[in-house]
């Protein structure tokens, strides 16, 4: 059980949680999550945490064939930039490990913002809090739960 899991049924969340065995060699936590699961890629959303010019941290949530647009997160986060934070400021903030960091359920609450893709699904894949563990829920549920807000700040990738 992870805090994710927890948080969701005390809310009483409607979620579903999937399973796969993760590779360590992976070079993508997203992708391979997307690709043994059998889901569009389009639908499975990478958590990454970022800075921002005064060191403050904030969640990003954009699919996970995309690339997050920093420009466009600190525009919607009303920052001068934004750049991906430490590892050690990763972990120590939302309590998860790298490749299994959930937006649900984090140590410190972050302000966080979900690509605007996610509105036109009615169900999205995000990190349950452990490598090879998913949570699928609807969008919206999701931004409730986070008090997250949409915004255009995914770009293709390169």
């Amino acid at each position: 059980m992870t805090p994710a899991i927890t948080l969701l049924k005390k809310k009483k969340v409607p979620f579903e949680v999937l399973q796969y065995s993760h590779d360590s060699n992976a070079s993508s936590y997203g992708l391979e999550a997307a690709d043994k699961l059998n889901l569009d890629a389009n639908s499975v959303f990478k958590t990454l945490v970022v800075a921002d010019d005064n060191n403050k941290l904030a969640v990003a949530l954009v699919p996970v064939n995309t690339k997050l647009s920093e420009k466009k997160l600190a525009k919607a986060l009303k920052v001068k930039k934004t750049a991906m934070a430490s590892a050690d400021a990763v972990i120590a903030a939302t309590g998860y490990i790298l490749g299994g960091v959930s937006p649900i359920g984090q140590k410190k609450r972050l302000p966080m913002v979900i690509d605007d893709s996610a509105k036109a699904l009615n169900t999205l894949y995000v990190s349950a809090g452990k490598r090879g563990l998913e949570v699928a829920l609807s969008p919206i549920d999701l931004a409730q739960i986070t008090a997250a807000k949409f915004a255009a700040i995914a770009t293709t990738q390169s």
